[in-house]
């Protein structure tokens, strides 16, 4: 093989490699997921138990902000993890709790 070839390969097999989530990518994937189940928590058992205080209302504020940007990185990650599996063969993605995922 002549080296420009061999150049295109490389280049495919690193576009490959930068597609597809690394582990660390879904451990952090899943440390966002705990996070948000326990922020719905923490929202719920204010509303239900804490005084309706302007700062009890500020808190319930910021922990909503907290959830959604937590909720719009997991939707990134859960689009990159899709559009990577395409590619392999043998793996599918199919939903995970009815909002789609990798199984």
């Amino acid at each position: 093989m002549n080296s420009e070839v061999m150049k295109q390969i490389k280049q495919i097999i690193d576009a490959k490699a930068q597609a597809q989530p690394t582990p660390m990518e879904f451990e952090l994937a899943y440390q966002a997921r705990v996070a948000m189940d326990r922020i719905r928590f923490a929202i719920k058992h204010s509303e239900q138990f804490g005084s309706q205080t302007e700062q009890m209302q500020e808190v319930g504020l910021q922990l909503l902000d907290a959830l959604e940007r937590l909720e719009s990185a997991e939707r990134k990650f859960q689009s990159r993890a899709r559009s990577s599996t395409f590619g392999i063969p043998g793996r599918q993605a199919v939903p995970v709790n009815g909002k789609g995922g990798i199984s």
